[in-house]
């Protein structure tokens, strides 16, 4: 992977969603919802502090984390998509 995530920013890779229910209803691509989990692939250096020290980021790379479902920005490389999000705001929990 060479795409390097800028200050606080995190690289994700999207899990893939669930295309069958637990009963056994298989869900058509055109209903699935957005994925809200994914991998962490690359961190940024942190947030640039105002004394010239960064802030660490309490995500690593290889955590599954869960993110706020409208956040981020999306892109495609490779043919995989990926979302790069702020670790503060969108980033909501580490999944474990």
């Amino acid at each position: 992977m060479n795409i390097k995530p800028l200050g606080d920013r995190v690289l994700i890779k999207l899990l893939p969603s669930e295309e069958v229910t637990k009963s056994g209803i298989v869900i058509p691509d055109t209903a699935k919802e957005k994925p809200q989990e994914g991998e962490v692939l690359a961190v940024g250096p942190g947030r640039l502090l105002d004394d010239g020290k960064r802030a660490p980021i309490e995500v690593k790379v290889g955590d599954i984390v869960l993110f706020a479902k409208y956040s981020g920005a999306e892109i495609k490389h490779d043919g995989q998509e990926y979302m790069i999000l702020n670790s503060d705001r969108d980033i909501l929990g580490i999944l474990g």
